[in-house]
């Protein structure tokens, strides 16, 4: 993954995990990709008002995967794809994602969590 990326100018905040102290941007991605950890991905959701389920693991995982393997964000249609085969059509699809990771969808609030940028385009 790539590392650190920093942005003059930019506001950003900040998260202690394992009594580090981690930078976000002023959305709260990660800046420094090498700093993501699982303990990471529970002291944001809690943040976010997110209770983890092995559902919210699972797209997590398939996030991170498909950013280390091709070096940019999951197409949604990617992960729908992969889910409905995984979860059946019921969950496998674009509005149950948005509905476990309500802030913004999996391609926001899971690349949030994932420690993957935010998604091109966003601002």
């Amino acid at each position: 993954m790539a590392g650190k990326i920093y942005y003059p100018n930019m506001q950003t905040q900040t998260t202690v995990v394992d009594g580090k102290e981690l930078l976000l941007d002023g959305e709260g991605y990660l800046l420094d990709l090498d700093e993501w950890t699982t303990n990471f991905v529970h002291v944001r959701a809690e943040a976010e008002g997110l209770k983890l389920t092995s559902e919210h693991w699972q797209v997590i995982s398939f996030i991170r995967h498909y950013h280390e393997k091709n070096n940019v964000q999951a197409p949604v249609r990617d992960m729908i794809k992969h889910f409905k085969v995984m979860w059946g059509k019921e969950k496998g699809n674009t509005r149950y994602l948005h509905q476990i990771f309500p802030l913004g969808g999996p391609q926001k609030q899971g690349n949030r969590l994932a420690g993957v940028r935010k998604p091109k385009g966003e601002h």
